[in-house]
């Protein structure tokens, strides 16, 4: 417990964004190129998977948000399907009550503190929500889930928490204090809000340059400059989650989420995989 409470106060010391700020500035110099080499073995990252050579990347950061080789994540074209937007670990899934809650890693949230303000609070009452963390490893690019059109964005200022394990776990709702992006989406099945929640040492979030307000699927929407955590919320409606995915699953961009219509009916399953 005193190990806890140590990471618990240095975290709480660590979690302003003028430190990621700080921390990001380095990460851009070419000084930072040198770490690329021990940073991608530390993480065990798949630099073939990257869109250049290692020794094209000019800085940390630009190594971290790199863009993937054509072909790597193809993208479900059903047009019932909700796709991963990121490629990433379920950290939390299920269902949104009828008060409006999700339940993860033992916290309570409303949409109301995530979201702060929505087109419609009221439509994912009794809806459904999946959490995704990106680690340090993972692609930090976020794509469309759905083919659509973005009708609002949200830039809430907060803290810059961790969102791994220990940071869900043992920090006091980091989910709704930390800086968001928010992105709502008008899709054939209704309203899909995109939340990208900032955590330690991710010095911004931010859209794709050039970003249109239509978006296929799996059409590139966000990066962070390092890592964090993307939060899904589905209206309630004839939608399940894939009866194989749960807490701890492993998701790539353009795989299948779930579905809407009554193909996958009382498929959604939200207990740790065995």
């Amino acid at each position: 417990m005193a190990i806890q409470r140590l990471f618990h106060t240095l975290t709480e010391l660590t979690s302003h964004k003028w430190s990621s700020k700080l921390i990001g500035s380095f990460t851009k110099t070419r000084a930072s190129r040198w770490l690329l080499p021990w940073y991608s073995r530390a993480y065990g990252i798949r630099i073939e998977d990257a869109e250049k050579p290692l020794k094209a990347y000019q800085s940390l950061n630009e190594f971290f948000i790199r863009r993937l080789k054509d072909g790597l994540r193809p993208i479900d074209q059903n047009s019932a399907a909700l796709v991963s937007p990121v490629d990433g670990t379920i950290t939390g899934i299920g269902r949104i009550d009828d008060k409006s809650a999700i339940h993860v890693k033992g916290q309570n949230y409303t949409t109301d503190e995530l979201l702060v303000s929505a087109p419609a609070f009221n439509r994912y009452r009794g809806g459904f929500f999946i959490v995704l963390y990106l680690s340090p490893s993972d692609y930090h690019r976020v794509h469309s889930p759905v083919t659509g059109t973005i009708i609002a964005k949200n830039h809430i200022l907060g803290r810059t928490y961790p969102v791994n394990e220990f940071g869900l776990k043992h920090m006091s709702k980091v989910l709704s204090r930390n800086e968001r992006l928010i992105t709502y989406m008008g899709h054939l099945y209704g309203i899909l809000s995109i939340v990208k929640v900032g955590a330690m040492n991710v010095s911004s979030i931010k859209y794709t340059n050039s970003l249109a307000t239509h978006l296929n699927k799996g059409d590139e929407l966000a990066y962070f400059e390092f890592g964090s955590t993307v939060v899904l919320f589905v209206e309630n409606g004839a939608f399940e989650f894939l009866k194989d995915l749960c807490l701890g699953s492993q998701v790539h961009v353009g795989e299948p989420l779930g579905y809407w219509g009554a193909r996958f009916q009382n498929a959604q399953k939200t207990d740790v995989c065995d």
